[in-house]
């Protein structure tokens, strides 16, 4: 599971590369670090074209996990002698989201896998965690971490995200997983992101009817990914005298 990516590179980069029409993220700074629920930067259709607008990690999770979570919470407060009204401490109960979607076959799913809810993730690097191996390890294509996308999905929902703020409505997203290749695989050997590389991939997942899209839900290449940091909760972009160094 991937739950922290980077993304240093500038948003005019970005937009240059994704074909980007329309901008909504200001002044957009340097994240070596994106952890759950933090605002990023995702590319999207919108009614003009291609836009870069930022959203909050971690889709709805699933009425399931909602219901058995706030079960939970009632039986909690139902022995320290409490009454609950369950309708609305469903409503309220907390959900931080679901950052990394694998099961595209879920009904909770299907229904944001059309082309108007596919997006795309801008990132640097992003890291999975093994403690034996010395905790959060960062892959890249090279030691510039060059720009590269996840394929997402994103979604405006209302909802619960941490108990302080209660009801808001956001713009949320996650992507999906896979199989790992080999290099992720021996740090990580449940799942790694699936990534788009090439012009051709992130059109295809923006625009080709579901069943094609999915087609792009496996891993990199073996060989195509490397370490280029480990122990550290943030990855920020290498100065070039590191780049030529290394």
């Amino acid at each position: 599971m991937c739950n922290l990516y980077s993304i240093t590179t500038n948003q005019a980069a970005i937009s240059a590369l994704f074909r980007v029409v329309n901008r909504y993220v200001g002044n957009l700074a340097p994240m070596p670090g994106v952890f759950p629920d933090y605002k990023a930067p995702i590319v999207r259709t919108g009614a003009g074209g291609r836009e870069l607008a930022i959203a909050r990690w971690g889709m709805p999770s699933s009425w399931k996990a909602l219901m058995d979570a706030t079960k939970k919470r009632a039986e909690k407060l139902q022995t320290k002698g409490k009454q609950v009204d369950f309708k609305e401490l469903l409503r309220m109960e907390p959900d931080s989201g679901t950052t990394n979607i694998r099961n595209v076959k879920s009904k909770h799913w299907t229904r944001w896998l059309g082309p108007e809810h596919r997006c795309v993730v801008p990132f640097n690097s992003f890291s999975e965690f093994n403690k034996a191996e010395g905790g959060d390890i960062w892959f890249a294509l090279d030691e510039t971490r060059p720009l590269l996308c996840f394929a997402g999905i994103w979604t405006n929902w209302t909802s619960v995200r941490k108990v302080k703020e209660g009801e808001t409505t956001n713009d949320l997203y996650a992507f999906l997983t896979t199989e790992p290749n080999a290099e992720v695989g021996a740090i990580h050997p449940k799942a790694m992101p699936v990534i788009l590389t090439t012009p051709e991939e992130v059109e295809t997942w923006m625009t080709a009817p579901p069943d094609e899209a999915l087609k792009l839900q496996r891993p990199l290449r073996d060989g195509a990914l490397r370490i280029v940091a480990r122990g550290v909760k943030e990855d920020p972009s290498p100065a070039p005298a590191d780049v030529r160094s290394s």
